[in-house]
């Protein structure tokens, strides 16, 4: 009875499975890669670290409870006069004086884990800079002072949210293009194919170069023209599927139907598409982060004093004897990395048509 039960069990959970949509069977079979499901998880637990970075790393109190009034310096920034100093310049927390006057008495204040911001210099240090890791710097200093664990925490930050952006506006332009591209074929598709094979030869690092000397560096810069070259190799990907399947039966019966094209192409024909476009995914986001990267290091990416795992790198590069630097750095690199190709591997087993067959049956 046992083991009638048992294959009872399996057999409903076969039909259960089966009975699901193809995104839902997908995200099992992502499930089943534990690899690629733990790279998930641990990526997701970064970002949201990353996300709320001011409440781990900051030079400023979180809160602060000062002569019977409650202060929140992390959201409000306070004058020195306002913890009983003499100016009106912005309170410096670092300041041993300061901190004996919060501290003081019935006074106290509640730190994040990590007394140093994203552009902190800590001006009472004993060591010069570049400094090692110590009690007071846990990974170090860089060359101007800054806590290295701060940088790598914002920095981490603003490569995987530029990371995010440029995937997100390459992903929608390149979908728009091929599917344009492959519904309508015919000399449309000609006309554009080589539009895009003009645009994609034009010299992409020294239109940055030309720009960047041009206008201030920015993220929004950045962002606008590493997308006018990010979108045309998903629109290949996209163009091919369209023109797959935009013969298929269930087209045909749409237009008989009496759907226009967009109601064709969005309805049906773009979610029997997007395999490719969600494979490519992480590689896509992988790709942006290390473009941020290499910018930063070449000196053309984001302003002066931004955090920046490029800039981090390059200052590894001048300072050989400064070891934690680059180590650091580069093993923040090498994880994010790795994340995202675990990620993008579990994806392309998952929707890969052979393996699905293999799990499915």
């Amino acid at each position: 009875m046992s083991g009638w039960i048992l294959v009872s069990n399996s057999t409903e959970a076969k039909i259960a499975h089966a009975s699901s949509g193809p995104w839902a069977r997908a995200w099992h079979r992502f499930r089943r890669h534990r690899l690629g499901y733990w790279s998930l998880v641990l990526f997701c637990a970064l970002v949201a670290l990353s996300t709320i970075a001011e409440l781990i790393s900051n030079d400023r109190p979180l809160v602060v409870r000062y002569e019977n009034e409650w202060y929140f310096p992390v959201a409000v920034e306070y004058p020195e006069s306002a913890f009983g100093g003499d100016f009106q310049t912005p309170a410096d927390y670092l300041d041993p004086d300061i901190q004996k006057r919060i501290s003081h008495g019935s006074n106290w204040a509640l730190f994040a884990p990590n007394r140093y911001g994203q552009k902190t210099i800590n001006y009472f240090a004993t060591l010069p800079d570049p400094a090692p890791p110590s009690a007071e710097n846990w990974l170090g200093t860089d060359d101007r002072g800054r806590d290295l664990l701060a940088q790598l925490i914002y920095g981490f930050r603003l490569s995987v949210y530029f990371g995010l952006a440029l995937t997100a506006v390459g992903v929608m332009l390149g979908v728009v293009a091929g599917a344009i591209q492959g519904f309508f074929g015919g000399k449309l598709d000609l006309t554009m194919q080589r539009l895009i094979e003009i645009w994609g030869a034009m010299p992409e690092l020294y239109l940055l170069i030309i720009l960047s000397a041009l206008f201030s560096p920015s993220i929004a810069l950045l962002l606008i023209l590493l997308s006018l070259f990010g979108w045309m190799g998903l629109a290949d990907y996209v163009r091919a599927e369209f023109l797959r399947n935009r013969q298929l039966d269930y087209v045909r019966s749409a237009k008989a139907m009496g759907l226009s094209n967009w109601q064709i192409i969005w309805r049906h024909v773009l979610p029997n598409s997007l395999t490719p476009v969600v494979t490519f995914l992480p590689f896509r986001m992988s790709a942006a982060v290390l473009a941020l990267t290499s910018l930063d290091f070449l000196g053309l990416g984001v302003p002066p004093g931004t955090p920046s795992l490029g800039e981090l790198l390059s200052q590894g590069k001048d300072n050989i004897d400064a070891w934690w630097i680059s180590l650091a750095t580069f093993a923040v690199l090498v994880v994010t990395m790795l994340l995202l190709t675990f990620m993008g591997d579990a994806l392309r087993d998952a929707l890969d048509p052979r393996k699905q067959l293999e799990t499915d049956a």
